[in-house]
């Protein structure tokens, strides 16, 4: 239900819109209109004057939040900082469109394929639209952004959501309730996404929710290839998902460290670095 704030004092104004961002992290500025009963622009002006006052953070779409109710730091998780969905999609863009492009030539015409939540799962997504000559796919996702992204490929790909839990910040779906219709599927291949790929502690999220998810896309799937920019190559973060040779693949950028690399090759896990087309 909406409540208008048209013709409030802009500060009032105001003191409504960041508490509604701290409440919940991350918000749109679609929501904020709609919520409120006030036109974007107003929201983005809005939006730009508590910046400019350190009461939150301006990203593409939005607004984050830089604190959560009681002080706490928004998102921490395992002593870091998890980025919201639209933020993260502008960090280290190429390399992850270059991935999502050599990810998708795995991926033959009628293969069933499970696409996990994430900035570089939806390169993958993009990708895979973008090849004309698949037909006859299915995908499996618990990204809300990346079932919207594939609708423009349907007919050609029948597109399936997990159903569960959402979680915000990722537009992700998470148990209570996610995993059950990946207990009753085979997929040929999951597009695993993570914040850590370490030699020795395996692959690992920031949060133990999505973390449980991915358990359950890796027990559905006949293969798993795992998808992550450089960044991650090295990083252990708070929640185990598995050791690095229960993947098959490893596709990254060439930002990752190099003995990092090496270190996963001698665990079993085989690596594919992409290279940066200029």
């Amino acid at each position: 239900m909406s409540i208008s704030l048209e013709g409030v004092p802009a500060e009032e104004r105001r003191q409504r819109i960041a508490a509604a961002v701290e409440d919940r992290g991350f918000v749109h500025v679609g929501q904020l209109s709609e919520a409120f009963g006030i036109s974007r622009v107003t929201v983005r002006a809005d939006l730009d004057s508590l910046e400019k006052q350190g009461r939150l953070r301006r990203v593409r779409g939005g607004a984050l939040a830089t604190h959560r109710g009681g002080g706490m730091p928004a998102s921490r998780a395992g002593g870091a900082i998890e980025s919201p969905f639209e933020e993260a999609m502008g960090a280290a863009e190429a390399e992850k469109a270059a991935i999502g492009r050599r990810a998708a030539r795995l991926v033959g015409p009628g293969e069933s394929v499970i696409l996990d939540a994430g900035t570089t799962t939806m390169a993958v997504a993009r990708a895979l639209v973008e090849r004309a000559d698949l037909r006859d796919v299915v995908i499996l996702t618990n990204g809300l952004s990346i079932a919207l992204e594939l609708e423009r490929a349907v007919p050609r790909f029948t597109v399936i959501v997990t159903g569960g839990t959402l979680r915000p910040l990722q537009h992700s779906l998470v148990n209570p309730l996610g995993a059950g219709i990946l207990e009753r599927i085979n997929a040929d291949t999951v597009f695993l996404g993570c914040n850590g790929v370490h030699p020795r502690r395996g692959l690992t999220n920031l949060n133990l929710p999505e973390a449980e998810l991915k358990q359950a896309m890796l027990r559905s799937s006949a293969r798993c290839v795992v998808v992550a920019d450089g960044s991650k190559v090295g990083r252990v973060e708070l929640a185990p998902i598995c050791p690095v040779d229960q993947a098959e693949l490893l596709i990254t950028g060439p930002s990752a460290d190099r003995q990092a690399l090496d270190d996963c090759r001698d665990a079993g896990l085989d690596v594919d670095v992409v290279e940066l087309t200029t």
